[in-house]
């Protein structure tokens, strides 16, 4: 995707935001060329605001050693004012589009700041995507139980960042509609979630998070995920992101 969920803007604009993935499978025998020609074009062409772009690998799964494209968050709306930079397109054509083969993707990923976390400054280096299949008709139902998610990672871990996503277009067979997207710094990060469902029943009361698993069976068919490492070698952006959390309102 998955990922990325990086600036929020615009709170208060009634537009929401999605993240572009654009995911790239490459040619083994030139991947050096393609690397070089990724790095090379979001130098020249997405350095800056609302369309730099992050080149994130994925490191397992069905997907591994393919490439991400990220861009956004974005309103829909900025997709027509894009600059048409010149000689952006035959770029692309010429230096990466050459040396990657069939097998890539392209998933627009509506982004939900208000189940998300983000509560301090941090920089980008590996992010876990879980993407869930969730049933026909059940996505106000599967939002409902993020939220509750929600509490107990606000109250239980409160210094991680993720953010929490939903599949513009989604399609019916690939698994991929709602994604909770994680930021970490150290794989020992992963060893904290067998404490989840301890935690859940510390906030919601003892057996709460046995009823969670009954709820959440209700509206989904299971999961996916993936573990993500952030290239900045080969993005136009850094992967510093600034938190939303009001104690670091203010903070250049």
């Amino acid at each position: 995707m998955l990922l990325v969920p990086f600036l929020v803007i615009s709170q208060s604009n009634s537009e929401y935001t999605v993240i572009e993935n654009g995911m790239m499978t490459v040619n083994p025998k030139y991947i050096a060329e393609f690397e070089a020609g990724v790095a090379a074009h979001n130098n020249k062409y997405h350095t800056d605001g609302m369309y730099g772009s992050r080149i994130y690998q994925i490191n397992n799964g069905t997907n591994i050693g393919k490439y991400l494209w990220v861009m956004g968050p974005i309103p829909w709306s900025a997709f027509d004012e894009r600059p048409q930079l010149e000689g952006h397109e035959d770029d692309w054509n010429k230096n990466i589009e050459p040396y990657t083969i069939a097998g890539g993707d392209q998933i627009y990923w509506r982004f939900y700041p208000d189940l998300s976390n983000f509560p301090k400054d941090f920089t980008i280096k590996n992010v876990m995507i879980d993407m869930y299949d969730v049933k026909r008709f059940k996505k106000q139902e599967a939002l409902v139980l993020i939220n509750k998610v929600k509490k107990v990672m606000r109250e239980k871990y409160p210094e991680d960042s993720y953010g929490i996503y939903y599949n513009e277009f989604p399609n019916e067979n690939d698994g991929r509609d709602l994604g909770f997207v994680s930021f970490y710094q150290n794989s020992s990060w992963l060893s904290k979630l067998e404490g989840f469902p301890k935690n859940y029943d510390a906030v919601y009361g003892k057996g709460s998070f046995d009823k969670f698993l009954i709820e959440w069976e209700e509206v989904t068919n299971g999961k996916q995920t993936e573990l993500w490492t952030f290239r900045e070698d080969l993005s136009g952006i850094s992967g510093d992101i600034k938190g939303t959390s009001s104690k670091y309102q203010g903070k250049n």
